[in-house]
């Protein structure tokens, strides 16, 4: 039989706040973190919001300022959250106890898998100056090109820089990964985390999905594919008109119940499997009756080897466009016929983080199922008769059991699955 997974640290860091519990709080009491975007002047533009994250100091989120040199705005938010993660689970305290043998032994048994979405363009920022006095001359443009841009560049630009750093700095030499996979990135490493323990690779792994988007080409190349709102995100509502982006970092440590037991360590939830399915149509296509996503729940339900009766409560991946929304209602209704247990979603909060958001809906989703609490979606104002009927309310409702499933979508048809079972209070 395989081993339990348990969940044993959680962090998180975004619009809402900087720890799982204040990013609750703010859920619960319906606070959006939506404002005017500070990053830039963007009160022109046709899209002047996100949920970026307030007063953003790169010392507060990671002490060692020559490496705020050689990593991005995202990197920072992930090396947050898994520090976090690492430190609510305790591990740094029981490495204490140990003698160099064991020490040893337990740092090649952590692994770390980091989800990104790999496409930032402010890696191009600083080339376009030389660009534009270059004025198409590829010659001056390479004679130049060392005193303008940053030889920083391409160690700041690496997608698994979150990965390498949260390994060496705390010395865990297990099993990794980096998913750069769009906005599943961060629910897949949590995927890919959780079978590797089950597997036997390690005793124990973080997983953490990161990402920060907010930055002008991103908003208007999403704002030109019609995809970004001018007002709030309203997932499943009639007048829905797309999403906002949000940025920060979610994660999750999960570890086989034996070595959780052996050090008496904390249990936040219980990993229960996961799937994953594409849709291969094309890379904004959806299809209507939303199959990706309802073959991706399908195999997270056998993995665990549940019914969808089992199943409590369900985060929505909830962006607040129309085509996804809709077929995600489509997908939820072809698995869990016309009586679904209650649905929420946490976009209209946080923003959608892309590569994060599933993690970080991950880390609420536990907390919710673990507290018997399904937050409303506040900015629901009349469900869209496309999307019913779907039990979704702007004011909080009952799971139907301990057991959560979120869901995440990305580009391509991309869809991933998860299942948690979330704890009343953490026990020891």
């Amino acid at each position: 039989m395989s081993p339990r997974i348990l969940v044993t640290g959680a962090g998180a860091v975004c619009g809402a706040g900087k720890s799982p519990e204040q990013i609750w709080e703010a859920v619960v009491s319906g606070r959006s973190a939506a404002a005017p975007i500070r990053q830039w002047d963007a009160s022109t533009w046709p899209v002047p919001l996100a949920a970026e994250i307030p007063d953003f100091d790169p010392r507060v989120l990671v002490e060692d300022r020559k490496l705020h040199k050689l990593i991005r705005r995202s990197d920072l938010f992930g090396l947050y959250a898994a520090g976090r993660a690492i430190e609510d689970a305790g591990l740094l305290a029981a490495r204490e106890r140990l003698d160099p043998a064991a020490l040893e032994i337990f740092n090649d048994r952590c692994g770390v898998y980091a989800g990104s979405g790999g496409g930032n363009y402010q890696n191009q920022y600083e080339f376009f100056p030389l660009l534009s006095t270059a004025k198409g001359d590829l010659a001056v443009f390479g004679r130049e090109l060392s005193a303008t841009v940053n030889p920083m560049f391409l160690l700041r630009s690496l997608p698994n820089n979150v990965l390498c750093h949260i390994g060496i700095r705390y010395g865990l030499k297990g099993p990794n990964a980096c998913v750069t996979n769009h906005a599943v990135g961060g629910a897949l490493a949590l995927f890919e985390a959780a079978l590797a323990v089950r597997a036997g690779e390690a005793d124990r792994a973080v997983a953490v999905g990161h990402e920060a988007p907010i930055e002008p080409e991103a908003v208007l190349y999403y704002h030109r594919v019609g995809l970004l709102s001018r007002e709030a995100v309203r997932p499943f509502d009639v007048d829905r008109d797309g999403t906002l982006f949000g940025e920060g970092a979610g994660a999750l440590v999960f570890e086989t119940a034996e070595a959780a037991g052996a050090r008496g360590a904390k249990v936040l939830g219980e990993f229960l499997g996961a799937g994953s399915a594409s849709e291969g149509e094309n890379l904004l296509g959806l299809r209507k009756d939303g199959d990706g996503l309802a073959r991706a729940i399908t195999l997270a339900l056998e993995d665990a080897g549940l019914g969808p009766s089992a199943v409590g409560l369900i985060v929505a991946h909830g962006n607040g466009t129309r085509a996804s929304d809709a077929s995600e209602s489509a997908a939820i209704r072809q698995v869990f016929g016309a009586e679904p247990p209650p649905v929420t979603a946490f976009k209209w909060a946080i923003g959608h983080l892309l590569a994060a958001s599933g993690a970080l809906e991950a880390v609420l989703g536990v907390l919710a199922a673990g507290r018997g609490v399904v937050p409303g979606v506040p900015t629901l104002r009349r469900l869209d008769p496309a999307c019913a009927p779907l039990p979704v309310s702007p004011k909080p409702q009952e799971p139907v059991s301990d057991v959560v499933l979120i869901l995440s979508r990305g580009f391509a048809g991309l869809n991933v699955a998860l299942l948690f079972r979330g704890l009343a209070a953490p026990i020891s």
